[in-house]
């Protein structure tokens, strides 16, 4: 193709990615933090990105969209494009792309590391033993094989997860309302129905207008008293102060958390007040494989999507590459 601007929202991307670019005419610019609304809309309005691979959950807000003058493509190195106003993008012609699956197993694997250590306390135990302190005979674990499991969100992380789980010996019970079926695994469409059976929640659904707030107070309540929490997808998806406040309850037993309401947590956030909880900084599909497959296959979505060529299947969430592929 010929020599076309590609701007990272970082600054950084994968050194076999950069190659892809390069290799096919790309000249890249890197963008510093802070990066927002005001940063994006200036830059843009220069008129010579043809290309954003999209690094983080920056806003592309309406207003973002509109100073993007010639730009072609939004590529997400990744999956969630809750920042961007797909129709606002879809509107003025830009492609926005995703790259599905190329970390699923890794975010998986993270969620049900989180389950185990939930279950078996490891958090507790390590701060303890630390501390001095030695549990020894006086304490009383449970098993995972036999949990209850419930999967919200039944794209291809939360198949990889319902899979691992299933192996380890739980019981998984899968919340989807587009599937049909679901790999032989039990299904309940209905959220209240799900919540009261299940003893650990795992949530891998997308955020949009109606998973905003879906696991909130009334949602919690529902759940059994000792249950965990599992979040991996994003953190509004969860009513955080609600959370919070079942957690200083007793009601909830846990939860693991790698996203949250505002990123980064701030220093104020009492979640990190809590002992029977494990945080971990939105890294769950931050492996060196997966971030290899994510941003090579971002690379070549641009690289396509500036060549005029199709996208892959999948790929496209908005604009006119969508109708092309």
């Amino acid at each position: 193709m010929p020599q076309h601007t590609v701007l990272v929202t970082a600054q950084h991307l994968m050194q076999e990615a950069q190659q892809i670019l390069r290799d096919a005419g790309a000249s890249l610019e890197f963008m510093a933090e802070p990066i927002d609304e005001a940063s994006l809309a200036s830059r843009l309005s220069k008129g010579d990105v043809d290309a954003v691979i999209l690094r983080g959950s920056k806003p592309f807000t309406a207003g973002v969209l509109a100073m993007a003058q010639g730009l072609k493509i939004i590529a997400k190195n990744g999956a969630g494009v809750d920042s961007v106003d797909l129709a606002e993008a879809a509107r003025r012609g830009i492609t926005v792309a995703v790259a599905p699956g190329g970390n699923a197993d890794a975010v998986a694997e993270h969620a049900i590391a989180l389950m185990l250590a939930l279950v078996r306390d490891l958090h507790r135990l390590d701060r303890k033993l630390k501390a001095g302190g030695w549990e020894g005979t006086s304490w009383l674990g449970r098993d995972f094989r036999g949990s209850v499991v419930g999967i919200v969100g039944y794209g291809s992380i939360g198949r990889s997860t319902a899979r691992l789980a299933s192996a380890l010996g739980a019981q998984v019970v899968v919340m989807s309302g587009t599937r049909r079926e679901a790999d032989g695994f039990e299904i309940e469409s209905d959220l209240h129905k799900l919540l009261p059976r299940i003893d650990i929640l795992s949530l891998h659904c997308p955020l949009t207008a109606q998973t905003r707030g879906l696991i909130g107070q009334r949602e919690l309540a529902l759940m059994k008293p000792g249950a965990l929490v599992v979040n991996t997808a994003r953190g509004p998806v969860v009513d955080e102060a609600a959370l919070v406040e079942a957690l200083r309850s007793g009601h909830l037993g846990g939860a693991g958390l790698d996203t949250f309401e505002v990123e980064p947590l701030g220093a104020d956030n009492p979640l990190l007040t809590l002992d029977n909880v494990i945080l971990t900084p939105h890294v769950a599909g931050v492996t060196r494989q997966a971030a290899l497959r994510v941003a090579t296959m971002t690379a070549q979505n641009v690289v396509n999507a500036l060549a005029g060529q199709a996208l892959p299947p999948g790929h496209v969430v908005a604009g006119p590459a969508q109708r092309a592929a």
